[in-house]
């Protein structure tokens, strides 16, 4: 017997498939939306997860290794109180997996005082790394997210918008943030959209997430995406743009989180995950014909794409 196989395999790929969450809500039990948002994103990390919330005075976090049903429970989430909150659930490329990698990560300096997640790679984290440490800043972690918490609140600037137009043309690579002030969220995509972020509407309030999968399970209704290049900052005014790249045709949607990364019910790039895997099945069937049996999905994430294959082929799936 001959078996036709649609196979994805994480293999040696250099991606970060973290899930960051960020959500702004004066009215809601802010720890159990972002725990709830963040629990819709563990297919995107299992090995740390961390919360962090802000109280209009004070940064607190709980962060732990293992995944977020592991990490956090009731006494935990009633202990982060606060109306502005970011969440993290890391798979690493950059930095070992400890806890001292795990994130949101923090960063304070003249009256700035942060806690950011980081889904993406910075090519050049080494360089700003080696340039923060000739301005005196210490590390705790060897991750390349804490060079961006870093580069934030010790570049010259008066405010945010100030901040983030340095911090965009430096910082070069895949990033995708939500990071927290005391009152305020802010939400940033790099130049060339590599890794997906969207925001949503919720009860007075805004919810920022790797997946539009997070917005649903959390009732959260979608608003966009976050476009490349952009910088948004939400706080008691609303939500408002604060610095955006000048906008190009280039882009580079990372295709690995249609494959592979993305939960199927996903929207990413005004698509379906589910059936974009179902179409690439079926263009690898026109590509690519064999004489089989069966087609058979190896692992889940495959497995619309092996139907569409079965579909178009006309071999039982």
């Amino acid at each position: 017997m001959q078996i036709g196989f649609s196979v994805e395999n994480d293999g040696d790929v250099p991606h970060d498939k973290c899930g960051v969450v960020g959500v702004y809500s004066p009215n809601g039990d802010i720890s159990k939306i972002t725990f709830l948002a963040l629990y819709a994103l563990q297919h995107r990390g299992q090995e740390s997860a961390g919360i962090a919330v802000g109280d209009g005075q004070n940064i607190k976090s709980h962060l732990g290794m293992g995944l977020v049903s592991q990490v956090f429970d009731e006494s935990t989430l009633s202990n982060l109180n606060g109306y502005v909150s970011i969440g993290h659930t890391r798979y690493s490329t950059t930095g070992s997996s400890n806890i001292q990698n795990a994130q949101p990560c923090f960063s304070s300096n003249s009256g700035a005082e942060i806690a950011l997640a980081h889904n993406g790679n910075v090519i050049n984290a080494l360089e700003l790394r080696n340039e923060l440490l000739g301005w005196g800043i210490k590390f705790r972690s060897s991750a390349d997210s804490e060079v961006i918490a870093h580069l934030i609140t010790n570049v010259p600037g008066e405010n945010w918008q100030d901040r983030f137009s340095y911090v965009m043309r430096r910082l070069q690579g895949a990033f995708s943030l939500t990071l927290i002030t005391k009152d305020s969220l802010i939400a940033a995509r790099d130049n060339l959209g590599v890794r997906p972020l969207c925001v949503g509407t919720i009860d007075n309030g805004y919810v920022v997430a790797s997946e539009t999968c997070a917005l649903d399970h959390v009732g959260a209704k979608f608003l966009r995406d976050i476009k490349p290049g952009e910088v948004i900052l939400i706080d008691k005014t609303g939500l408002s743009t604060i610095y955006q790249q000048p906008l190009t045709n280039r882009v580079a949607h990372c295709v690995f989180e249609h494959i592979y990364i993305a939960r199927p019910d996903s929207v990413i790039d005004n698509q379906l995950v589910y059936k974009s895997r179902m179409a690439m099945g079926r263009e690898l069937a026109i590509e690519h014909q064999v004489d089989a049996d069966l087609v058979i999905s190896v692992p889940d994430s495959a497995t619309a794409a092996a139907v569409g294959y079965a579909q178009k082929s006309g071999i039982p799936y």
